[in-house]
């Protein structure tokens, strides 16, 4: 029984957590590409929507450490349900804002959603996985995940198009609020039957915060692994928020693509690392992390040559088809190796604390990309993320050496900086 259970990949409460990602990302992936679109039709100017965008990433920066400590604490599956619930809130400001100002409550609910949802989905992959098995699991669950590429952004455009911008949120709200519901009451069962081994529950407190926060800080200021993927995502993650929340605008506006063809290309790209997500969780398990992390950022690199050279709707979907596959590359060897250099019991601090400090170094990005657009060109800000992707390769192939005991779990916390250190390399 034992040894079935070791060769079984997805445990089944894993599949059922999975059920409700996919139902909850559904409805945002029906949002989030035409939601800039959205803003400025609630009467944002370009220069707004770039402004909203920076003052609604100030919410995350508030909630995101807190969010993985907590799932840290209390479990994952309970932090995931206190921020569903926030999250099917949010919808209500998105359905009846009469204009874009109205907006703002709703991303910091959806802030608060994100930071509860995310670190602790990233560690609970973990927990369900070995590190022999680790880059499978992320790249099945991965796989799995992206039915909601495929499916979201055609459904919200589709509904966008044909009916209206509010019915789609609608919609949305109405699938992710289905999510909410379901992931309470996995929640609940959850803590009724809680086994005699597991790692018991926490009780909140600061003091306990304040140590894992001190123990992730040590490794991300220790100079080994976890310093140099910090500086590499912060990166990818200031100059990617340059120009996210303006595409929609660019592909609208300026190469006359419709809601439907914008919805589709993220679809395109979603149905292409669908298909190769699965392999490249046994590359990274076979071949190391860093194969698949480099090689994805340059298959990316060159999807991104083909966009700025791009003039028709065909050549964004070959740009996709690029993306989509440094994207498969990418996803699990990325969850993977960061899941290894961090110990178990700071895992969601740990997920936190990086989508927290990066938030912070890339909060003026969508601002600043829009003073680009505005002052340069609506081009101009699309070549940052390219220059930045080629700079860091060398820098990832380098530097993402995985120790031999990365990861294993220390006698106390106090012990994870002390030896953060001999991760250098």
């Amino acid at each position: 029984m034992t040894e079935a259970k070791k060769k079984r990949l997805l445990s089944p409460v894993l599949l059922a957590f999975m059920g409700t990602m996919i139902l909850a990302n559904i409805s945002a992936q029906m949002v989030f590409p035409l939601e800039s679109l959205y803003v400025q039709e609630l009467g944002a100017s370009v220069e707004q929507v770039g402004l909203f965008f920076t003052a609604a990433a100030i919410a995350p920066l508030i909630f995101q450490v807190l969010g993985g400590w907590l799932s840290d604490a209390v479990g994952r599956l309970q932090a995931i349900a206190i921020g569903s619930v926030a999250g099917a809130v949010s919808y209500l400001f998105y359905i009846f804002a009469p204009s874009w100002l109205w907006l703002l409550p709703s991303s910091v609910l959806a802030a608060m959603a994100v930071a509860f949802v995310s670190p602790s989905f990233q560690a609970f992959v973990a927990e369900q996985s070995t590190k022999e098995t680790r880059g499978r699991v992320y790249g099945i669950t991965s796989t799995m995940f992206m039915v909601v590429n495929i499916i979201g952004p055609v459904l919200g455009g589709a509904i966008a198009q044909g009916l209206s911008f509010r019915t789609m949120y609608i919609v949305a709200g109405s699938l992710y609020a289905t999510a909410a519901g379901i992931r309470v009451l996995m929640a609940r069962h959850a803590s009724r039957t809680r086994k005699v081994g597991d790692r018991p529950p926490e009780k909140p407190t600061f003091s306990g915060f304040k140590r894992s926060l001190v123990a992730v800080l040590g490794m991300v200021v220790a100079g080994g692994l976890v310093t140099w993927i910090f500086v590499s995502d912060g990166v990818r993650d200031i100059s990617f928020n340059l120009i996210w929340r303006l595409m929609p605008l660019y592909l609208e506006n300026e190469m006359g693509l419709s809601l439907l063809q914008i919805g589709s290309l993220q679809s395109i790209s979603a149905i292409v690392a669908m298909i190769l997500m699965t392999p490249a969780g046994l590359l990274s398990d076979k071949k190391g992390e860093r194969v698949g992390i480099v090689g994805g950022f340059g298959l990316i690199s060159m999807g991104w040559v083909v966009f700025l050279t791009g003039a028709d709707f065909w050549q964004f979907i070959i740009s996709r088809v690029f993306v989509g596959a440094g994207w498969a590359l990418i996803d699990p060897a990325y969850n993977s190796l960061i899941s290894k250099a961090v110990p178990e019991k700071i895992r969601g601090t740990a997920f936190g604390l990086f989508s927290t400090s990066l938030g912070i170094l890339s909060l003026p990005a969508p601002w600043i990309g829009a003073q680009l657009w505005e002052k340069v060109s609506p081009v101009f800000p699309f070549y940052v993320p390219l220059i930045a992707m080629v700079a860091m390769l060398p820098v990832m192939w380098i530097k993402f050496k995985l120790p031999p005991d990365a990861g294993d779990e220390p006698d106390s916390l106090a012990s994870v900086a002390a030896d953060a250190g001999s991760a250098s390399s």
